[in-house]
C-alpha cells in the first residue's frame, strides 16, 4: 500500500505543471488517477486534460491551507503527506473531523466563490497537492459529468463515515471508538514499517479524532502495548496485530 501509494504520488507530483517537457508524466499520471475516487470511470484521455488544468503546491508541515469562513477557491487532490480537517471548539478546543491521505481530495464542498469553508485545513506533515481554482474545476465537472458524480459521492460517503463516527461517540465505549478508528486510518495515512503498519499520529490527535481525553487515549494505548497489539510512541502508532485491533472494537 504504502510502495504504491509512493509511485503515485511522485507521478501525479511531476505532472502538476504546464511544462510542455512534462507531457509524457502527465499522461502516466492520468493513467494512476483513473483509480483514485475522484476519477472513477473517467478515461484516461479526459484524465489527462484534468489532471492538465492544475498546479502542483507544496505545504510545510502545520501550514494552514484555509481557515474555516474563507471563501472557497480551491479543490486539492492531496498527492503526498497527510492533511487535517478541523473546527474549533468556542473553549479553543480543536476536534479533528477528517485526516486526507495521498490519492483524497478535500475543498470540495462548494461550487462557487459564495460558499464558504465550515471546517479549516492544515498540513499535519509536508505535503503536496494537485491544486485547481474552483471555477476551473466547475467548468470541468460541466465538461466531464462523472467528476461530478465523483465529487457528489466522496462527499456522499464523507458524511455517511461522519454519521459513523457520531452514532460511535454517541453509544460505543471509549476502547471500541479508539480501535475503530485506528483500523480505518490504517488505509487513509497509514503506511508499512518492517512489516506493520504505522499511522503518523500524536496521543492528542488520536483524541480529537475519537472525541475523549489525552489521558485515556494514553491508558487504552499502554494497555494496548503491553499485549502486543500496538506498538504506541509519542508522535505514532504502529499495528502489530490487526486480528487483535479489530477483536476489540468489536468485543467493546
Amino acid at each position: 500500500m504504502a510502495e504504491a501509494q509512493s509511485w503515485v504520488s511522485n507521478t501525479i507530483a511531476r505532472a502538476g505543471t504546464s511544462n510542455p517537457s512534462n507531457g509524457d508524466a502527465a499522461t502516466r499520471a492520468a493513467v494512476l488517477v483513473q483509480h483514485l475516487p475522484l476519477f472513477s470511470s473517467i478515461p484516461p484521455k479526459e484524465c489527462r486534460e484534468i489532471v492538465s488544468a492544475a498546479r502542483k503546491e507544496v505545504y510545510k508541515r502545520h501550514e494552514t491551507i484555509h481557515v474555516a469562513g474563507d471563501p472557497v477557491r480551491q479543490i486539492v487532490l492531496l498527492t503526498s503527506g497527510c492533511v487535517k480537517i478541523v473546527q474549533i471548539g468556542q473553549n479553543g478546543s480543536e476536534v479533528i473531523l477528517r485526516l486526507n491521505g495521498p490519492g483524497e481530495a478535500f475543498g470540495m464542498a462548494g461550487s462557487n466563490t459564495q460558499t464558504r469553508h465550515c471546517s479549516s485545513a492544515q498540513a499535519l506533515t509536508a505535503s503536496t497537492g494537485l491544486v485547481w481554482e474552483i471555477g476551473a474545476f466547475e467548468s470541468l465537472a460541466e465538461r466531464f459529468p462523472a467528476l461530478r458524480r465523483n465529487t457528489t459521492h466522496i462527499l456522499c460517503k464523507r458524511l455517511e463515515e461522519l454519521e459513523e463516527r457520531f452514532r460511535e461517540v454517541s453509544t460505543e465505549k471509549v476502547a471500541a471508538r479508539l480501535s475503530h478508528e485506528i483500523v480505518r486510518l490504517l488505509n487513509q495515512v497509514g503506511r508499512q514499517v518492517n512489516g506493520a503498519v504505522q499511522i503518523n499520529l500524536s496521543r492528542e490527535e488520536l483524541a480529537q479524532l475519537t472525541g475523549t481525553t489525552l489521558f485515556t487515549v494514553s491508558r487504552l494505548l499502554s494497555d494496548w502495548d503491553e499485549q502486543g497489539i500496538v506498538s504506541a510512541r509519542r508522535e505514532s502508532v504502529t499495528v502489530k496485530n490487526l486480528e487483535a485491533l479489530v477483536e476489540l472494537s468489536e468485543r467493546e
